[in-house]
Formats: structure tokens, sequence, C-alpha cells
């Protein structure tokens, strides 16, 4: 396993890390979760992506029962904020009494007394920026998170945020969790050197495109029994990407990888491996062997003459 920096920050994280969307605590049962977590430790990995919202806290509850037997102070464990919880008007969004509330409550799930990271899922349009960032000063100081970040926002709310904590001598955001894979590059116009110049390393989720990029799915046919194409949960996203021309396009990565005697996952995961703003891959993988596939992209250096061609197949 490899280590990065989280950012500018001392933390250091695995490069692929695990998450919990649409898996953990939904698809993949407590078994399967607690297999699967205990097989991504053995293999290295340290840092577990799981967010309140996931299937209503039962990502968090699965992933803390999963976590049970393994030592705390090897785990980095993040979760997440903002997304509503129910029907109340204050149990949504970054208002200072909600992530109060938001982070006992996974904490409880959890069965932890501090997450090393906690993330704002979202901006949130209706808080003041200011509010929200010294909650999250105020949590840190309490002790109940270690580190804070971002997810989905854009350049100029991730420079404004860190301006107003360095201004106040507040505790700086250390990361950005951002939809990143060979069809959504958004990113690396302006979030990702913003980050930079800011001190935020990413936390890419999505890198396989909900499994499009795998090739598995084919232009003109019907998707494989028990995919996520197929799974309730699951269909409303991988939607996005299953499109004719993407769809096209990732049989063309499945035939690039092979001239390179490697699987589209690698291929896909190392271009995603190769930025240097990003710190960590999150995936999102249902079994041992997933993981594993996933894992051995680790080992991959994409060429120039192979990010060139990939360049001509999915450009920025």
């Amino acid at each position: 396993m490899h280590y990065r920096s989280l950012g500018s920050s001392g933390l250091k994280v695995s490069a692929i890390g695990l998450g919990s969307w649409l898996t953990i605590g939904a698809a993949v049962d407590d078994r399967g979760s607690h297999d699967l977590v205990a097989h991504a430790f053995e293999r290295g990995v340290n840092l577990f992506d799981t967010a309140d919202v996931y299937n209503r806290g039962e990502a968090e509850r699965a992933l803390g029962q999963a976590i049970r037997e393994l030592p705390r102070n090897r785990l980095v464990l993040a979760t997440k904020c903002y997304f509503p919880m129910s029907d109340d008007a204050n149990d949504r969004g970054l208002s200072r009494k909600h992530m109060h509330e938001s982070l006992k409550a996974s904490l409880r799930r959890l069965g932890t007394d501090y997450v090393d990271l906690y993330q704002c899922h979202r901006f949130d349009d209706e808080t003041p920026l200011r509010e929200t960032a010294l909650a999250m000063h105020d949590l840190i100081q309490q002790g109940h998170a270690l580190y804070w970040g971002v997810s989905m926002w854009p350049a100029e709310r991730i420079a404004e945020v860190v301006a107003l904590c360095r201004a106040e001598g507040w505790h700086v955001p250390i990361s950005n969790q951002p939809l990143y894979n060979l069809y959504r590059r958004d990113i690396e116009a302006a979030v990702v050197p913003t980050s930079r110049r800011e001190g935020l390393g990413q936390l890419v989720y999505s890198p396989l495109a909900q499994g499009v990029l795998t090739g598995k799915y084919r232009p003109g046919e019907t998707p494989p029994a028990n995919s996520r194409a197929t799974d309730r949960a699951g269909a409303q996203f991988v939607g996005r990407y299953m499109s004719e021309p993407h769809l096209e396009q990732a049989q063309r990565l499945v035939a690039l990888a092979e001239r390179y005697d490697l699987t589209a996952t690698q291929v896909a995961l190392a271009f995603c491996l190769r930025h240097p703003g990003v710190s960590a891959v999150l995936v999102g993988a249902r079994d041992r062997r997933q993981l594993d596939d996933n894992l051995s992209a680790l080992e991959v250096t994409l060429s120039a003459e192979c990010l060139d061609e990939l360049d001509a197949i999915f450009p920025a």
C-alpha cells in the first residue's frame, strides 16, 4: 500500500480508500461488510469513508460494527453531514445545530469517540459560511473530530472558507471530496489548482463511474444480472453513464487497456491516482475480489503515450 499526505496536513491516508456509498450497510450485508473491511485493513487500507445519509445511517452503523475489532488508532475514519436525515427543519444543512447533533449521532452509530475527518457533504447556501466554519473549528477543539473537509465544493467557495479560517485563526479544511473519473474531469480546471494552492487534498469518489468504466456494460446489450445498473438503489446513479456514447467510450478503454496488458479498471483507477492533487481514490467494492482488483492499480504507472490516448477518448 502507498500512503499520501492529505493535503498539507500531517495525516497519512492510503492511496486507495474504501467508501461505503451504496455498498456497506446496503448492497453488502453485515457479514459481508465485516469481511470486506477486515480484508481492506489487511491489505493496508487505512481510510474508510462514509456519511450519515448513506442508507439513512445504516452505512455508518455497519461500518462501526465492521471496525469494532480493529485498532482504532490505525484507522482514518471519515464521515459527512449536510443532507436531510428526517423531515425536521433543522435536521439538514450546515448550521451549528445540525452539525453538532449530526456528528453526535454519527459517532454513536460508528461506535467511536471521534472521527478523523468530518466533511461538509455539499455547500449550504442557506447558512452563513462563518457559522459553518466556526462550528467545525469548535468540533475539533472539543475533540469530536481531528480534521475537517468539504465535498463537491466549487473552487471559489474553497478559497473563501480557507481565507476566512486563516483570518480568524480557526482550523482550516484539509480535503475536498469530488466526483472524478475519466468521464467527469471538471475538477482539473479550477478545483484542483485552487485546492493545491490552499492546501486541500482530493479524496475522489466514483472513479469507475459506477462500474461503467470497467467495460462490463456493452452498447445495445442488457446490463448483467446483479450489477449496479439492475440494482434499485444504484440504478438512478449509474444511469447518467449508460448512454450509448459513454458505453462506446468504455469499450474503447477496454481495448486500450488490453494493448498495455492491463484491465480497464486498472487504467481508470491509475488515471485518477496519477494526479498530484489527488490524495486518495475511494472505491466502492462489494467483495474481496473487487477490492483486490482495485488495489492492483496501485502498481500501475501510465505512460505519457497512454495518457495521450486517454485524452483522445475522454477529452477534459
